[in-house]
């Protein structure tokens, strides 16, 4: 009597993507493509991909939210997620439920034969062919590394939108910011319009466009944003909107991002016709954690994916334009590959105490080599006569939810509490919810 095979769960599945290929990261471009015709995927929507160093998450949901108000159905691929994996594939503004991708996982191994797809890549085709299925308006996928060979690009965007070009993954996209430009602009094709948001992108940025002869879209050129305290306007090509409210997505770089939002909205109107209306309440009401996320309540936390040292100089410009907090503890775990130095040189200034994290993966830096990188720019910043706080304190935590819980517990209530370094990170602390915030002199 023959027993029959259990059936995978999501977990099972994600373990078996875990173990299937000898790297985490192996960039190129083949395997994906032939499983891709294998599955024969393919979208007739019309298709936005979003690539750039910092901001593609908050350019997806900016997208996804104005999109959803003006009525369209559309399915969000973003990457990593923050605490679990059904957060990169939303659908109609809703988390998926796990359960709805298993047959999606069961094709993709079908159709993958001898290929050894990496993580991201067969979790991508399982979203991608999960999409076909779901009856979508429009479909936005978030580049995952760089562009030229990220899995994303086997697929032919209809609009590519650039967020910020700066230093991130330079063992695999290059050592400068033109090296970069020039791999993330890969995902741009021939006739159809590139969104450049970067204000001063590289030059290769411009140079491939030109050379592909793509529709680039320039941030000053093509369209670009004027406002004051209150409200802000964007002008387009053909298009004008005045009197908008700020995203509700905090941060000194979200109002260039929604305006190249708006410059992919416009570039596909024949399209994907979105009203007026739409745009405000779109933006008004878009919403994404871990993005300069300020959860109420006192002390003052704040969530912050900000994982290289472009992102971090953001952060602390956000934080500097905050109301004035006696003392700033920070908690910061990062990946060992990442310019840990030059994170922690832009965030000295303001942190009095740091919970340094070890973080549940491979590529975290141990708190050793945190403490270490933290100590000798304390040291550095101190020589070149940089003003830190007078008292600098470090402690080690094995986990960012114990990190935090211990700045909990020595925060006062009008202090400030600031999570940073990775998607890991905030993720640690979001497991399980947040702890409840009961600053010592509010449970005395």
């Amino acid at each position: 009597m023959s027993t029959a095979t259990p059936e995978r769960t999501l977990a099972d599945w994600l373990a078996h993507c875990e173990r299937l290929h000898r790297k985490t990261i192996d960039l190129t471009l083949e395997r994906v493509v032939r499983v891709k015709q294998r599955l024969g995927l393919a979208f007739d929507v019309p298709l936005i991909i979003v690539g750039g160093t910092n901001g593609k998450g908050s350019t997806c949901a900016m997208l996804e939210s104005v999109l959803r108000a003006a009525g369209y159905r559309v399915g969000v691929h973003t990457s990593p997620h923050l605490v679990r994996f059904e957060e990169r594939c939303r659908v109609d503004g809703a988390v998926v439920d796990g359960d709805a991708l298993l047959p999606h996982f069961a094709a993709v191994e079908a159709a993958r034969g001898d290929e050894e797809l990496t993580f991201f890549e067969f979790t991508l085709l399982v979203i991608a062919r999960h999409f076909a299925h779901c009856g979508l308006d429009a479909v936005v996928l978030e580049v995952g590394l760089g562009g030229r060979l990220d899995a994303v690009n086997a697929f032919d965007a209809d609009c590519a939108v650039l967020t910020s070009i700066d230093i991130d993954h330079v063992a695999y996209l290059g050592p400068d910011r033109e090296s970069i430009g020039r791999e993330k602009a890969h995902i741009a094709r021939t006739g159809r319009p590139l969104i450049v948001g970067d204000p001063v992108p590289p030059r290769s940025v411009i140079d491939y466009a030109t050379e592909i002869g793509a529709d680039a879209w320039l941030h000053g050129r093509d369209f670009n944003v004027s406002g004051d305290k209150t409200q802000w306007a964007w002008a387009g090509r053909g298009r004008r909107y005045a009197g908008l409210a700020y995203p509700a997505l905090r941060g000194a770089n979200q109002l260039i991002n929604a305006a190249g939002v708006l410059a992919a909205l416009e570039a596909l109107r024949d399209r994907l016709p979105v009203p007026a209306q739409a745009i405000r309440v779109g933006l008004a009401s878009v919403e994404l954690p871990g993005r300069f996320q300020i959860v109420p309540g006192e002390p003052a936390l704040v969530l912050d994916v900000a994982h290289n040292p472009h992102a971090v100089a953001t952060l602390a410009q956000n934080l500097d334009q905050m109301g004035f907090h006696p003392r700033t503890q920070a908690v910061f775990g990062a990946m060992h590959d990442k310019d840990i130095p030059a994170m922690l040189e832009r965030m000295l200034p303001l942190v009095d105490t740091w919970h340094l994290s070890a973080l549940a993966t491979t590529r975290a830096a141990t708190v050793e080599q945190l403490r270490t990188d933290l100590e000798a720019a304390i040291a550095a910043a101190r020589a070149r006569g940089a003003t830190l706080p007078p008292q600098i304190v470090i402690r080690t935590h094995d986990h960012p939810r114990s990190a935090l819980v211990a700045a909990l517990e020595a925060a006062d209530p009008a202090d400030r509490i600031v999570v940073f370094g990775s998607f890991h990170t905030v993720g640690g602390v979001l497991e399980g919810g947040l702890p409840r915030r009961a600053a010592r002199h509010l449970s005395s």
